[in-house]
């Protein structure tokens, strides 16, 4: 009964999360992983850092905004990927001011440049600078200055919290690129896949033709 259950669950996460076009179905993937991680993110602080986890249950209050994301994104495909990159940049600068710039969560700003660069078309190129620039004002902001953490580990604590981040940011940047990858949104210069198929099967024609 519950490998059943589970069956379903994905089942149904994954219906949630499918898309027609790639770009869109990447966005949805990303933050419904993001959503599934969410809740293990204090029982990794308290594994490898620290028993105080207190500070790192205010990282749900995005929990609701990337769960949407697929929903959101039915209705409006830009406005589902700008609610998807707002919530991941939002929460980082959150989690700036939560554990303080010493924790290295800014490292969560890599994954969100890179969504930032691949999800938009073209066309859209006013909103991947925007969202790009956002990325640089958040790191750039002096959060020590204006506020204080919640609460000041040890050093060795903090070490611990900045390999914890760079290796949790690390494998989501990591994944956001395979799955690109795997889904190839638009072939060669950003065309679309089906011009870039006809391109390459002119160019084959051309070579045989030779």
């Amino acid at each position: 009964m519950p490998v059943t259950g589970l069956k379903r669950l994905f089942t149904a996460m994954g219906n949630y999360a499918s898309h027609p076009n790639p770009r869109e179905s990447v966005a949805n993937t990303v933050s419904l992983l993001i959503v599934s991680n969410q809740p293990f993110y204090p029982l990794y602080l308290y594994w490898a850092v620290s028993p105080v986890v207190g500070p790192s249950f205010l990282t749900f209050l995005s929990t609701p905004l990337f769960a949407v994301v697929p929903a959101v994104m039915r209705r409006s495909s830009k406005l589902g990927r700008c609610l998807l990159l707002s919530a991941g940049i939002g929460n980082t600068l959150l989690c700036r001011f939560v554990f303080g710039s010493a924790s290295g969560v800014e490292t969560f700003l890599f994954p969100c440049l890179m969504l930032a660069i691949l999800l938009f078309r073209r066309d859209e190129h006013l909103y991947a600078a925007g969202f790009t620039v956002l990325c640089f004002a958040v790191y750039a902001l002096p959060v020590d200055a204006m506020a204080g953490p919640l609460h000041i580990y040890l050093p060795q604590e903090y070490a611990a919290l900045q390999r914890l981040n760079f290796l949790s940011a690390a494998s989501l940047t990591v994944l956001i690129g395979w799955l690109f990858a795997r889904r190839q949104p638009d072939g060669p210069a950003g065309m679309k896949p089906e011009r870039a198929n006809k391109r390459r099967s002119g160019t084959t024609c051309g070579k045989d033709i030779a």
